[in-house]
């Protein structure tokens, strides 16, 4: 259930995230910075079923909102177009990101209580853990 997400999270730990902006052609002085940051993340459903998902840093703050299962146009941090879809699936929420061809995978899922987000584009594989902020 997405509601499981709603809430605020805090960056926590960062893994391979440079490799996996390297992979999405993101520039070198837009990954350092980006390596730099420790985003928050805040997570809601209202009553129609629209998820907003916002990403809040020193850097730059995003946010899209979607409805499960149907394409949306969204702006990337690192200013990507891409035509986007979010589901849900064995409680994963799923971003699909498709541009140029191309498509990258962010998978976000609940384990013990953190909030695990696996960002996949080709082979590479980066993994940031945020954790409830009360």
């Amino acid at each position: 259930m997405v509601e499981l997400f709603v809430g605020k999270w805090k960056m926590e730990t960062s893994d391979n995230f440079d490799d996996y902006m390297k992979a999405l052609g993101v520039g070198l002085a837009t990954r350092q910075m980006g390596n730099m940051v420790k985003p928050c993340f805040h997570f809601a459903v209202d009553d129609q079923g629209v998820v907003c998902m916002k990403s809040q840093s020193t850097l730059k703050s995003t946010e899209v909102k979607f409805k499960l299962d149907e394409e949306f146009d969204e702006t990337t941090a690192d200013d990507r177009k891409t035509k986007t879809v979010v589901t849900l699936e064995n409680g994963k929420l799923i971003q699909k990101q498709t541009w140029d061809g191309k498509q990258t995978t962010i998978e976000r899922t609940l384990q013990d209580g953190k909030l695990i987000v696996k960002c996949v584009m080709d082979d590479i594989v980066a993994t940031r853990t945020y954790v409830k902020e009360a």
